[in-house]
């Protein structure tokens, strides 16, 4: 039998990457950080227990690897969710689905993101792996197309907000409500509350939300510049 080809070896690595990461998901959603191990990841994924340090320097590395993957995946789909965003709010409504995706997830998925939190919280910080950079131009791309003078710094900015209404809504015995933090968000960025995949008919209070402007400059109070 001849040996496999060099894209063959490539694509048979990947898809068995990509079943650790799916695995890890499942697991740690359905029984936490703590009583998921490597072994259990390992049988869950049809993999060798050896193949997991092939690919990830610990557990903790590789559930935020797959947490990452799930975000990404989540916002990707968000953001080319038909029918695509037209005319002079498509970057509000681009911006409304990011926010609603990463939100969504914390809601949804409860177990599994305040682990990923709590990973992030700790010594680890962001490890910068093919999953994290994909989440990041897409986040990037989002603050592009609502308008953003300076990219990078929004981006930033982005990320920092949506990792502080996940650990609101995640908080042990003192969560926010996730309308409530979804109409502080839209406030910031100026989003009719209509926009994205709103959780009720109305923000809280029953007053439907346009965006807050920074006084006589007609821009969003976060100081973005950006032309409608």
């Amino acid at each position: 039998m001849s040996p496999r080809s060099a894209s063959v070896n490539e694509e048979m690595r990947r898809r068995s990457r990509r079943r650790l990461l799916e695995a890890t998901i499942e697991l740690v959603s359905e029984r936490g950080f703590e009583a998921t191990t490597l072994g259990d990841i390992a049988d869950r994924a049809g993999s060798a227990r050896g193949l997991i340090s092939y690919y990830f320097p610990g557990k903790r590395q590789l559930l935020q690897s797959a947490v990452h993957r799930l975000m990404h995946l989540t916002l990707d789909e968000a953001l080319e969710r038909e029918p695509p965003p037209t005319g002079p709010d498509a970057g509000d409504e681009y911006m409304a689905r990011a926010i609603d995706a990463i939100m969504g997830l914390a809601r949804d998925r409860p177990v599994l993101m305040r682990a990923h939190m709590a990973g992030l919280l700790q010594q680890e910080g962001f490890i910068q792996c093919v999953e994290q950079q994909r989440l990041a131009a897409l986040l990037r791309e989002t603050v592009v197309r609502y308008g953003s003078a300076d990219p990078d710094a929004d981006y930033r900015l982005l990320r920092a907000l949506l990792m502080g209404v996940v650990v609101a809504q995640l908080l042990p015995g003192a969560p926010m409500p996730l309308a409530r933090l979804r109409a502080e968000l839209f406030d910031r960025y100026g989003l009719a509350w209509r926009l994205g995949v709103p959780p009720g008919d109305e923000p809280p209070g029953g007053t439907p939300r346009t965006g807050v402007t920074a006084p006589g400059t007609g821009s969003p109070v976060t100081g973005q510049r950006r032309e409608k």
